[in-house]
């Protein structure tokens, strides 16, 4: 027999600030006092958004004006086996109340983990939930080679600056400030050059919130005790199993290319070109619809990857993307 899987609806309210919202389960119900993010099952005929829209009305007392898709995947608990089909909310109206006698509180992570927050116990499928809203919305991707090692080092540090002095407002969307994801792709550095460059970019990072990850080079980021590595697609292809890293990325290029990121447990993929790029002139973009097609009820997040900028942020997220994946747009501005 197939395996009965309940469709839920999940929403991820988020305030300018960062913060999201949990709410605790009545009595009466499976794990009851347990917190949990707002939604509901998903009636026979009902979109995810319209069971949203539904669902926040009877839980939260809240119209949502302003909300996109964000990823898909399957929890098993003791008593049901669901998918949450998870949307960020960013707009809503209406006064916050728990209609079910239900408490909820706003929480924040520290950027890393979930150790910041002061509601427990939660319910396991909000792990990769934490996990997601951890990575930020821009991974950000070094061009050491174009500028040059100390000049982009001596960027990165000015755009951190600027960051934390609270001085670059173009930096933010809706209050979020990025990035917390930043990836060591260069190709063209001598080896010696590329490990003193990946340390330097590490250190600043750590300094400021963000995990880097190594494109491509396993043993790379091993020695250089990078947070993770980022995949190509050919090694996505290729690969048996998971790089054993905290954290794991992939290029991709086609919806079975996301899937297969999803079959190897990556952390998160990115998908492009959406627009034409300066790397790759000559590559086909596929444009926002396309993109928004194939990321549709992804199982991991998905940034968005080609020729974008900060200023592509909210059209990518409005398409279901987890952000932007910047190199020239990033450091330009």
């Amino acid at each position: 027999m197939p395996e009965q899987i309940t469709e839920v609806a999940v929403a991820i309210f988020q305030r300018a600030d960062g913060s999201f919202l949990l709410s605790s389960r009545p009595q009466g119900k499976p794990y009851a006092g347990f917190w949990e993010f707002p939604g509901g099952k998903i009636e026979a005929g009902e979109s995810v958004r319209a069971a949203l829209v539904r669902e926040l009305v009877e839980e939260l007392n809240v119209t949502i004006t302003e909300a996109s898709p964000w990823f898909s995947f399957i929890m098993r608990y003791t008593h049901a086996t669901v998918r949450l089909n998870c949307w960020r909310v960013r707009a809503w109206q209406g006064e916050l109340r728990g209609m079910e006698g239900q408490e909820f509180c706003w929480q924040s992570l520290d950027g890393l983990s979930a150790d910041a927050m002061t509601v427990s116990p939660t319910l396991p499928g909000c792990v990769p939930i934490f996990a997601a809203l951890c990575l930020g919305e821009t991974y950000l991707i070094t061009n050491a080679s174009e500028m040059g090692a100390e000049n982009y080092l001596k960027k990165l540090r000015a755009v951190f600056s600027a960051i934390a002095s609270n001085t670059a407002p173009a930096l933010k969307f809706g209050g979020f400030i990025y990035p917390r994801l930043i990836q060591v792709r260069e190709k063209k550095l001598p080896a010696d050059a590329l490990k003193k460059f990946a340390r330097d970019v590490i250190a600043i990072g750590h300094e400021h919130g963000a995990r880097v990850l190594i494109n491509s080079d396993v043993a790379l980021a091993l020695h250089v005790k990078a947070d993770g590595v980022h995949l190509t697609s050919a090694q996505l292809r290729d690969v048996a199993m998971r790089p054993d890293f905290e954290l794991v990325g992939a290029s991709t290029h086609t919806r079975a290319e996301l899937a297969r990121a999803a079959e190897l447990k990556c952390d998160f993929a990115v998908l492009g070109p959406v627009k034409v790029t300066a790397s790759h002139p000559n590559a086909k973009p596929m444009g926002w619809d396309a993109f928004a097609a194939a990321v549709d009820a992804t199982p991991i997040p998905c940034f968005a990857l080609g020729g974008l900028s900060r200023a592509d942020l909210h059209h990518a997220i409005a398409h279901g993307a987890q952000g932007v994946a910047v190199m020239r747009g990033f450091t330009s501005a």
